[in-house]
C-alpha cells in the first residue's frame, strides 16, 4: 500500500520542474541524445573526427589486405585541414560489374534486387564476372560484346545454376543484338544451345531448360525465312515443340510461349513481301494433331490438354487446311464427353472466332461447317458452364460468318435461335440471359445492317432472307406462350430488339405479336408492364405510330368510350419513343382525335360530370405531350408542318395549358432541321409566329397565375430567331422600342419588352443596333435597378454577338460613344448591373487599340472593386476583363513582357488606396501572377513579391488574408529553383506576423507551412521561422508521416489483393471465364480441402443423367451425349462471393483499375489546386451553380430547404401531434378503384368521397371510390 502525502522536505529543490506555461509541451526543450544521433547519421560530424586515411589503411591491413584507395569505391573521412577531401573510395566488391554495368539490357537485374534468393546471386556472379572481362579488354559494353561472353561462358560451365544464371542473361541481351549478328552467328548458336537442351532435357531442374528454349525461341524469330528452309532450322524448331507437352509446367509454358512468338511475331512476317503464313506453321499443325491422336481416349488425358492449351494460341495461325484438320481433330476429341477436354476444345474454337476477319483463316464455308457440326454437342440445359460456353461460342461463330458472308450468316441464324429459345426454358437464370443476350447480339450484328438491303419481308415468302427472317421471329414470337412465362422479361427484350432491328421491313409479321402484346398488356396485374412498354415502344421507333396504331387501334374516339380505355396505355409508350417520323400523320390522326376530346370534355362540363370531363381533359392533354416526338427529326418538315401551324399558332394564344409542349415542339423542330430547304419552310411561319410568342410573352398573367411557360417562350422566341430572315428581325425590333418608350406601358411590359430586345438584338444589322443603342442609352443610368441591367444586357449581346461581324462593326463605329456611356454611367451603375456591364466592357476591350490606352487606365480602379462583388457572376467578369486587359496591354507594346510590366506598374497604385482598395488589389495580382506565370519578369515578380510581404505585417484582417492567398499563388506558380531565391524574404515576413493574426489565420499559414515542408524540408523551415512557429511544423511533420505512411500500406494492401492467390474471380464474359467454373462444384456438404495442390485426376469426373422411367439408356441414340453432364446435377446452388458492390437492383458495380487511379491522382492534384485557385479567383469552395452560366437571373436567391429533421425529446420533439390511440390496430381500408388512365393504377383510398387523382409521373387520371366502412370518420 502506498502511503501518499507531502514530499520530504530538501526533495522539491532537486525535482525538475516545468516553466510557468508550458506543462502541456510535448517536445522537451533539452535534446542532448536526439542531437548527437542526428548528427551522427544524418549529417557530417560537427566536431573533427579521429578517423583518418591512414587509420582506413591499417583497417584494411589488419582485415586481410590494404585497400584500394582511389578509384575502387567511397569511405567517407574527415580530415584534419580544410583542403583535405571528405571521401575516398574503397575497395571493389564482386558485384560492381553489376552495380555500375552501362547496359539497359540488364536493368531487370539491377532494379528486381533479391539478396536472399541463391539463383539471383548467381545470375549477379555471372554478370559480374562477364563485366569485368568485357572491361578488361577495352570492350563497350555492347549487345554483341556481351552476347559472344555470354555464349562462351554458356560452353564453359557444367553446373545446372550457372547454366541457368547465364542462359537467363543470354535471354535478356538477345532481344536487343543485331539482327544481322544473330543470322550470321545462328547454326554456332542454335548448336550450342540444343547440346544444352539436350543435356538438360532430364535434370531434377528446369530453370536452365526454360531459359535455354526462350533463347532459342528469340533466335529463331529473328532469322531470315531462306532459313527456314533449311533441315537444321526444323530441327532446332521441332527441338521446342517437343517441350510443348512436357511434364513440368514452367518448361511447357516457355516452349509454348517460344512457338507462339515464332509463329505470330517472326521479323520477317511485318516485312512487305511477306507471307500469309510462317513456313512452320503446317508442321505445328500436323504435331498438334498427332498428340491428340496419340493421347486418344485413354485416362491420362493431360497431354490432349496441354495441346489444347496451345492450339488455342495458334490455331488462328495456321494455314487453311491446317486449320480444317485441326478442327477435324476438336471435334473428334470432344466426342470423349470429357468435361475439360470438351473445355479446351470450346475455348480453341472461340479464339478462332474471334480473330480479325482481315487475318483469319477461315472461309465461310468451313465457319458454316464447323457451326453445324457444333450442333452435335450440345450440352444439356442442366449442365450449366458447358452450356453457357456453348451458346457463347456459337454467338462468336455466327458473328464471324456474318463479317465474312452476311447472306449465309442468316440462313444459319434460324436454327440457332430455335436452340437458343428452347434455352430459355431452362432453371437456370443464367442461362437464360446468355441467350438472350446471344440472340440479341446477333440480331444487332447480323441482322441489322442487311435489313436495309432486303426490301420488305412477307409472311408469304417461302425462300431467301425474307424467309430466314420470318423463321427468327416466328421462334421469338413462340416466347409469349404460356410455358415461356418464366422467362417472359427476356422474351419481351428480345422482342424490342427484333422490332428495331427488323420491324421498318418486317413490319407485316409483326402485327400479330403486337395484338398478343396487348392483351398480355390487359391481362390484370401483369408484372412485366415496363418491360412490355419498352418492347413496344421499339416497335414505335422503328415502325412508326401509324403502323402500330393500325396492328393495335387505340380504342378511344371520343363517343361512347369505355371509361377503363384498355389501349390508353399506348399515349406514353409512343410519347416516349416516336422520332423520326411524319408531322402529316399527327395532324390527320392525333389532331383531329384531341380535339374531339376537348369537345367531349367541354360538353361533359356543361352538363355537370366533371368527372368523365377531367378523364378526357387530361387524355387530350396527353396527346398534346406526343408532339415533341413528332418534330425530333421528322421525314416532313417541308410538307407537313404547314399543316399543324394555324392549330399550333391558336392554341398558343387561347390555350395557356398547351404552351409549353408546343414550344418545346417547334424548338426541337428547328434545332433538328439540317437541310436549307426545311430551314427555309420553317423561316416562312416565322411572321406568323413570332408575333404570337410575343404578345404571350408581353401578356401579364393573372395574379394567381405562376406563369411557368414564359421562360420556355421566351426561349422559343431565341431559337426560332435563329431562322428568322434578318430583315423581318430589325422590323419587330423597331416596334418592340416604339412600345418600350410608349406612355402607356406598364412595368412589366416594359421588362418584358426590353427581354424581347435583349433576344433580338445580336440577329439585327449594324444601323439597327446603332439605333437600338441610341434608344437604350438612357436606361443605363436608370435608378431601377431592374431595367438597368436589362439595358446593360441589351448593350452585351450587340457587343458581343454571334450575328457575322454586325457586333464588331457596331462596336468599332461608335467606340467613342461607348466609352463616353460607359464612364459616366459608373457611378450609377448599380450592384446587379455589374455583371452584363463588365461583360460589355470584355467585347469592347477585345478591340482597342493603343490609342484607348488611358480608357483601360480609367476603367480599371472598377474592375479592382468588382472583384469583390457580391455576385459570382461579377466577380468571374472582373477576373476575366482584367485577364483582357492585360492582352490589350500586349498588343499595345508587342513585346508581352514589358507590356505586363507596365500594367503590373498601373495595378500596384491600388495598393496606396483604402482598405477594400488594397485589398481588391492583391487579389488582382494573384490572378495576374496565376495566369501570366510564364511571361512574368523574375525582377517584376520578386518586387511584387516583396511589396505583398509588407503587407504581412498590418492588422487588418481582409488585407492580411488576401496576401496570405497571394503566397499560396506563388508557391504554386514558381519552381523550387527561383522559390529558393526569395524563400528568406517570405519567412521574414511571416515571421513578422503579429499574434493575434497569427491565431487567426492558423489554418492559412499551416497550409503555407505544409507546402513549403514538401518543397524545401522540414529543417530549412524550421531553421528560416521564429520558435512559436515550431510547434505547427512539428505538428505537420508528424501528420505528412502518417499519410505516407497510409498511403504505403494502403498500396501494400492493394497489390496483395491484386496478387494471384488473393484476387477474387468474378465471372466474365470471355470464354475463359464462362469455362473457369465447369469444375468446381463439390457435393452436398462436402468442404473444399485447404492443402490441395494436384486436382487433375478430380477435375476430370462426369456425372450421367438418368431418365424418368426404367427404361435403360441407349448409348447409340445421338442425343446420348447430352446425358453426359460435367456438373454435379444434385449440387445446390450457391450464392458466390464475387468481392462487387451490388446495386438495389441486382447489377454489378464494377470500377477499372485505371479509373482509379485517375481519380485517386485527381483527387491529390485538387487537393494541391483547390486553394490557388480558389485565392486566383478561378474558383470558389462551394458553387451551387455553374460560374460558366451567363443566366439573367443570376442573382436570384433560391431559398434552401432545411435538413433538420425533428426527433427527439424537448424542443427537438416533432411538432406533428400527439398519435391516435390505437392507430397499430386500426384496420386496413380495403378500396374498390375504378381506374380510367393510362397505365395500370393501384389505389390505396382513405378518403369518404369518390376522389380524382391525377398522377404527376404518368399524367394518368385515377376514379376511385372507397367502400370502407370503418374510415368513414
Amino acid at each position: 500500500m502506498v502511503k501518499t502525502g507531502k514530499l520530504r522536505s530538501g526533495t522539491a529543490q532537486k525535482l525538475k520542474r516545468w516553466k510557468k506555461g508550458h506543462s502541456s509541451d510535448s517536445n522537451p526543450e533539452s535534446s542532448r541524445y536526439r542531437q548527437a544521433a542526428r548528427s551522427r547519421f544524418f549529417s557530417r560530424p560537427s566536431e573533427k573526427s579521429g578517423l583518418t586515411e591512414d587509420a582506413v589503411r591499417l583497417h584494411n591491413d589488419l582485415q586481410g589486405g590494404a585497400g584500394e584507395l582511389g578509384d575502387a569505391g567511397e569511405v567517407g573521412v574527415a580530415m584534419e585541414g580544410a583542403e583535405q577531401a571528405l571521401s575516398v573510395r574503397s575497395a571493389a566488391t564482386f558485384l560492381s560489374g553489376v552495380s555500375d554495368c552501362s547496359n539497359v539490357s540488364f536493368r531487370k537485374v539491377q532494379r528486381y534486387w533479391d539478396s536472399n534468393s541463391a539463383a539471383h546471386k548467381e545470375i549477379c556472379a555471372v554478370l559480374a564476372a562477364v563485366t569485368e572481362v568485357i572491361r578488361a579488354q577495352g570492350g563497350k559494353e555492347s549487345e554483341t560484346e556481351y552476347f559472344a561472353a555470354l555464349m562462351t561462358t554458356l560452353e564453359a560451365v557444367d553446373s545446372s545454376e550457372s547454366l541457368a544464371a547465364v542462359a537467363y542473361l543470354l535471354n535478356l541481351v538477345l532481344k536487343r543484338v543485331p539482327v544481322p549478328v544473330l543470322r550470321n552467328r545462328f547454326s554456332d548458336t542454335a548448336k550450342a544451345l540444343l547440346d544444352v537442351m539436350s543435356s538438360q532435357a532430364n535434370s531434377d531442374s528446369s530453370s536452365a531448360l526454360r531459359w535455354v528454349l526462350l533463347c532459342l525461341a528469340q533466335l529463331l524469330k529473328k532469322q531470315d525465312v531462306s532459313v527456314w528452309s533449311f533441315p537444321s532450322t526444323l530441327q532446332a524448331y521441332h527441338g521446342i515443340l517437343s517441350f510443348t507437352v512436357h511434364a513440368k509446367p514452367k518448361v511447357r509454358k516457355a516452349a509454348q510461349q517460344g512457338v507462339c512468338s515464332i509463329l505470330r511475331g517472326s521479323d520477317f512476317l511485318f516485312a512487305d513481301n511477306s507471307p500469309a503464313h510462317h513456313p512452320a506453321a503446317m508442321t505445328t499443325a500436323k504435331f498438334c494433331c498427332k498428340e491428340i491422336e496419340q493421347a486418344g481416349g485413354s485416362k491420362e488425358d493431360t497431354t490432349t490438354l496441354h495441346v489444347l492449351g496451345l492450339l488455342k494460341e495458334l490455331l488462328g495461325s495456321f494455314p487453311l487446311s491446317a486449320v480444317k484438320s485441326c478442327c477435324e481433330t476438336l471435334l473428334r476429341v470432344m466426342t470423349l464427353s470429357h468435361a475439360l477436354v470438351t473445355a479446351g476444345a470450346m475455348q480453341a474454337f472461340h479464339q478462332l472466332f474471334s480473330t480479325q476477319p482481315s487475318k483469319t483463316p477461315l472461309t465461310a464455308e468451313l465457319n458454316a461447317q464447323i457451326i453445324t457440326a457444333l450442333y452435335d454437342y450440345l450440352p444439356s440445359e442442366n449442365d450449366l458452364q458447358p452450356l453457357l460456353a456453348w451458346l457463347t461460342v456459337m454467338e462468336k461463330a455466327h458473328t464471324h460468318l456474318a463479317s465474312l458472308q452476311s447472306s449465309l450468316c442468316v440462313a444459319h441464324l434460324p436454327r440457332f435461335f430455335s436452340t437458343a429459345m428452347s434455352c430459355l426454358l431452362s432453371t437456370h437464370t443464367r442461362v437464360v440471359a446468355t441467350a438472350t443476350q446471344a440472340m440479341k447480339t446477333l440480331l444487332e450484328v447480323c441482322v441489322s445492317p442487311l435489313m436495309s438491303e432486303m426490301g420488305p419481308v412477307l409472311p408469304t415468302a417461302t425462300s431467301g432472307n425474307p424467309a430466314h427472317i420470318c423463321k427468327m421471329f416466328r421462334c421469338v414470337e413462340e416466347g409469349l406462350s404460356y410455358r415461356f412465362h418464366a422467362s417472359w422479361p427476356f422474351v419481351l427484350q428480345l422482342l424490342g430488339c427484333f422490332y428495331r432491328a427488323a420491324g421498318k421491313q418486317a413490319h407485316a409479321i409483326m402485327a400479330k405479336s403486337l395484338q398478343s402484346l396487348c392483351e398480355l398488356r390487359s391481362t390484370p396485374r401483369f408484372p412485366y408492364g415496363g418491360e412490355l412498354d419498352l418492347a413496344v415502344g421499339g416497335a414505335v421507333e422503328s415502325m412508326g405510330p401509324e403502323l402500330v396504331l393500325k396492328a393495335v387501334p387505340l380504342l378511344i374516339t371520343g363517343h361512347q368510350d369505355d371509361l377503363e380505355f384498355p389501349r390508353s396505355w399506348l399515349v406514353p409508350v409512343i410519347r416516349d419513343h416516336v422520332k423520326h417520323t411524319q408531322l402529316a400523320f399527327f395532324a390527320s390522326y392525333f389532331l383531329p382525335l384531341a380535339n374531339t376530346l376537348k369537345q367531349r370534355a367541354d360538353e361533359l362540363e356543361q352538363s355537370g360530370q366533371k368527372l368523365e370531363s377531367k378523364v378526357y381533359h387530361t387524355l387530350q392533354q396527353q396527346i398534346w405531350t406526343m408532339l415533341p416526338g413528332f418534330c425530333q427529326s421528322p421525314t416532313d418538315v417541308v410538307g407537313g408542318f404547314s399543316a399543324l401551324a394555324r392549330t399550333l399558332g391558336s392554341s398558343l394564344n387561347e390555350r395557356p395549358h398547351l404552351r409549353l409542349p408546343i414550344c418545346q415542339s417547334l424548338r426541337t423542330l428547328i434545332r433538328s432541321t439540317h437541310t436549307a430547304e426545311e430551314k427555309a419552310e420553317l423561316s416562312r411561319f416565322s411572321k406568323n409566329f413570332l408575333p404570337i410568342l410575343f404578345n404571350v410573352f408581353t401578356q401579364k398573367p393573372p395574379e394567381q397565375d405562376t406563369a411557368p411557360y414564359r421562360p420556355a417562350v421566351l426561349d422559343t422566341i431565341r431559337v426560332y430567331l435563329t431562322v428568322t430572315e434578318p430583315a423581318m428581325v430589325c422590323s419587330f425590333l423597331q416596334k418592340a422600342t416604339e412600345k418600350l418608350n410608349a406612355a402607356d406601358s406598364s412595368e412589366f411590359t416594359r421588362l418584358a419588352v426590353m427581354d424581347l430586345v435583349v433576344a433580338m438584338a445580336p440577329c439585327v444589322d449594324e444601323d439597327t443596333m446603332t439605333h437600338t443603342y441610341n434608344l437604350i442609352k438612357p436606361y443605363l443610368e436608370s435608378k431601377d435597378a431592374g431595367v438597368q441591367k436589362k439595358a446593360y444586357r441589351v448593350l452585351e449581346e450587340m457587343c458581343g454577338g454571334e450575328g457575322g461581324g454586325a457586333s464588331q462593326r457596331f462596336v468599332i463605329s461608335n467606340l467613342q460613344s461607348l466609352q463616353g456611356a460607359l464612364l459616366s454611367s459608373l457611378k450609377t451603375a448599380a450592384s446587379p448591373a455589374k455583371r452584363p456591364r463588365l461583360k460589355c466592357l470584355i467585347h469592347i476591350v477585345k478591340q482597342l487599340n493603343e490609342e484607348h490606352k488611358d480608357f483601360i487606365i480609367s476603367l480599371l480602379p472598377e474592375v479592382i472593386i468588382c472583384t469583390k462583388e457580391v455576385s459570382l457572376g461579377a466577380r468571374k467578369n472582373a477576373f476575366t476583363l482584367l485577364v483582357e486587359m492585360g492582352n490589350a496591354f500586349t498588343r499595345f507594346y508587342g513585346n508581352q513582357k514589358e507590356a505586363l510590366e507596365q500594367f503590373l506598374s498601373v495595378v500596384y497604385v491600388g495598393l496606396t488606396g483604402t482598405v477594400t482598395m488594397m485589398t481588391c488589389t492583391v487579389l488582382a495580382l494573384s490572378r495576374l501572377v496565376f495566369h501570366y506565370r510564364e511571361s512574368i519578369e523574375a525582377s517584376t515578380l520578386e518586387q511584387l513579391l516583396h511589396n505583398v510581404c509588407l503587407l504581412l505585417t498590418c492588422r487588418t484582417r481582409q488585407i492580411l488574408k488576401v496576401a496570405l492567398g497571394f503566397l499560396k499563388v506563388i508557391l504554386f506558380v514558381l519552381d523550387v529553383k527561383t522559390l529558393a531565391g526569395h524563400l528568406p524574404v517570405m519567412m521574414e515576413a511571416i515571421g513578422n506576423i503579429k499574434d493575434d493574426m497569427r491565431r487567426h489565420f492558423r489554418a492559412s499559414l499551416k497550409s503555407i507551412f505544409t507546402k513549403l515542408i514538401r518543397k524545401f524540408g522540414y529543417e530549412l523551415v524550421k531553421d528560416m521561422l521564429p520558435a512559436e512557429h515550431h510547434k505547427v511544423l512539428a505538428n505537420i511533420r508528424k501528420v505528412e508521416a502518417r499519410s505516407k505512411r497510409k498511403r504505403l500500406a494502403q498500396d501494400a494492401e492493394e497489390e496483395g489483393s491484386d496478387s494471384e492467390a488473393d484476387a477474387p474471380k468474378p465471372k466474365g464474359d470471355s470464354i475463359e471465364d464462362i469455362l473457369a467454373e465447369s469444375d468446381s462444384d463439390l457435393s452436398e456438404g462436402e468442404e473444399p480441402k485447404k492443402a490441395q495442390k494436384k486436382v487433375g485426376k478430380k477435375r476430370g469426373g462426369a456425372w450421367l443423367k438418368e431418365g424418368l422411367s426404367d427404361e435403360p439408356l441407349n448409348f447409340l441414340d445421338p442425343q446420348a451425349s447430352q446425358r453426359v453432364l460435367a456438373t454435379n446435377p444434385e449440387v445446390k446452388a450457391r450464392k458466390a462471393e464475387h468481392g462487387f458492390k451490388v446495386t438495389s437492383d441486382g447489377r454489378l458495380v464494377i470500377e477499372d483499375e485505371e479509373d482509379k487511379q485517375k481519380k485517386k491522382t485527381k483527387a491529390a492534384a485538387d487537393g494541391d489546386m483547390e486553394d490557388v485557385l480558389e485565392e486566383a479567383g478561378i474558383k470558389k469552395k462551394s458553387q451551387k451553380r455553374s460560374a460558366d452560366e451567363d443566366l439573367d437571373d443570376d442573382d436570384m436567391e433560391v431559398e434552401s430547404q432545411p435538413k433538420y429533421k425533428a426527433g427527439g425529446a424537448g424542443i427537438h420533439r416533432p411538432l406533428g401531434g400527439r398519435r391516435e390511440s390505437g392507430a397499430d390496430y386500426k384496420a386496413k381500408a380495403s378500396c374498390v378503384c375504378v381506374c380510367v388512365c393510362v397505365c395500370v393504377c393501384v389505389c390505396v383510398c382513405v378518403c369518404v368521397c369518390v376522389c380524382v387523382c391525377v398522377c404527376v409521373t404518368c399524367v394518368c387520371v385515377c376514379v376511385c371510390v372507397c367502400v370502407s366502412e370503418r374510415e368513414r370518420t
